[in-house]
């Protein structure tokens, strides 16, 4: 297969951005622990505060907004009563937006929450008949958010008493659940919305690849690890021009995501999970590193060199040269460096071609290297999106921001692989699961409902 891959597609490349961006990681543990899929050790422990995936798109449904999304909790069994799965009430969940490139946060959407849970000593029950509403007296047990926008003009609150939408019980339970999600989306204040609570786990993948890279010979794969699967999510749809710099999304487009989870030690509220590019932690970070990385903000990530050797001497490429033969590129792998640090692609980075422009995020003097999801939000809707994003000419797909539908898995495969450098896509390298088992629906916050039947029956 040919690729149509220009030097402004190469931030198409999913894995090299993240393999840069881990490579410059402060080893600061701190009080954190980690984030994504238990990739780290610490976080095994503490699942309601481990950020699984983070998307960040500009609306299909609606080309003058975008969607920032971000989970949590993940593989939940959805037969996992009776208490099911909740926020940490004593932690502040966070999506964060850097629009002039300095990588510290311009805009964070924060939601905390509280408990209202009317079980006493009486029950062990999360509802004592079937929920067809969100005050129904039927539902025992509820968490309640408040959602503020921090800036550094000061800190606003969107939604002061926001009800999550529960876990899915049952159909005998909740007989229609949709209509729950429905109740549960909030307007905000000068348009916009807002979503929490349980979803689809829509993050497809062949999780065998950590046996030997699916098996040692690519016959463990086309099994999604993650069907039936539940997650927590947290999204905001808003209009584009209140993420960009002076809101002139022509000027300045590009904005970095990334959310955090901070959680309260007794003392004070500590980082204790981060995530903006899917695979970083799994893939990149060797074990006795993870912990520090995800303890970090991306500020801090430029100019410690101990993970560097991780990105231009990819262990990934090794592997899949040693157990496939696929040939690693020659090293140091530059390609992955520069896709990421010196922000190459033209119409997607926080540097433009031209250094001339007054667009302030686009200023290379202000630009500081780190490791957060990107998004162009001048680039409108695919017509036909293409489950490879850039790789495949989609300019609209990952990491051009992340939405539900891109492959990151092959994407990222292909991309460590030397893919950008050849041209040509490595054939066969692929695990075979290509969509999610549930389809998208077409309007916010997209991602599908949460299954109500055992994960092992999809």
């Amino acid at each position: 297969m040919e690729l149509r891959i220009t030097r402004r597609a190469l931030v198409g490349l999913g894995l090299a951005a993240a393999l840069a961006a881990a490579s410059t990681a402060v080893l600061r543990t701190d009080s954190g622990t980690a984030s994504s899929h238990r990739e780290a050790p610490m976080i095994a422990g503490d699942p309601r505060n481990d950020n699984t995936d983070v998307y960040a798109f500009v609306s299909p449904d609606k080309a003058s907004t975008v969607t920032l999304m971000a989970n949590w909790i993940p593989f939940q069994e959805p037969q996992g009563g009776p208490n099911f799965y909740t926020f940490d009430t004593k932690s502040r969940y966070n999506i964060k937006i850097d629009n002039n490139g300095d990588a510290k946060p311009d805009i964070t959407y924060q939601w905390t929450f509280r408990d209202d849970d009317k079980r006493g000593t009486s029950t062990f029950l999360y509802n004592n008949g079937p929920v067809t509403s969100l005050d129904d007296p039927n539902l025992l047990y509820r968490q309640h958010y408040t959602l503020k926008r921090i800036t550094h003009g000061g800190t606003r609150t969107l939604v002061s008493n926001g009800v999550v939408a529960p876990s899915n019980v049952g159909p005998a339970s909740m007989p229609d659940y949709g209509r729950l999600r429905a109740q549960s989306i909030r307007g905000l204040p000068g348009g916009g919305k807002a979503f929490a609570g349980q979803s689809d786990e829509a993050f497809f993948l062949d999780l065998r690849v950590f046996d030997l890279l699916y098996g040692g010979d690519l016959s463990e794969v086309g099994q999604d690890t993650t069907r039936g699967y539940n997650v927590s999510t947290l999204a905001v749809q808003v209009p584009a021009s209140d993420l960009a710099v002076k809101g002139d999304v022509r000027r300045n487009p590009v904005i970095g995501v990334w959310s955090t989870t901070d959680k309260h030690n007794g003392h004070r509220f500590v980082q204790v999970s981060r995530l903006g590019n899917p695979l970083v932690n799994e893939v990149v970070a060797p074990a006795g590193l993870k912990d520090a990385f995800n303890a970090l903000p991306p500020d801090k990530d430029a100019g410690v060199p101990a993970l560097v050797k991780r990105v231009t001497d990819p262990e990934v490429a090794r592997l899949l040269e040693g157990i496939y033969g696929i040939k690693a590129p020659a090293t140091p792998r530059d390609d992955l460096v520069e896709i990421f640090l010196t922000g190459i692609a033209k119409a997607n980075g926080p540097i433009k071609a031209d250094l001339n422009s007054q667009s302030l995020n686009r200023d290379a003097a202000k630009l500081r290297p780190s490791e957060m999801l990107r998004l162009n939000m001048a680039i409108p809707p695919s017509k036909d999106p293409n489950r490879l994003g850039v790789l495949a000419g989609d300019l609209q797909g990952f990491p051009n921001g992340r939405r539900l539908g891109d492959d990151v898995v092959d994407i990222s495969l292909q991309a460590v692989a030397g893919a950008a450098l050849t041209g040509k896509l490595v054939p066969g390298l692929t695990d075979k699961v290509d969509r999610n088992d549930k389809p998208f629906l077409p309007s916010f916050p997209y991602i599908p409902l949460p299954s109500n039947t055992a994960a092992t029956q999809g």
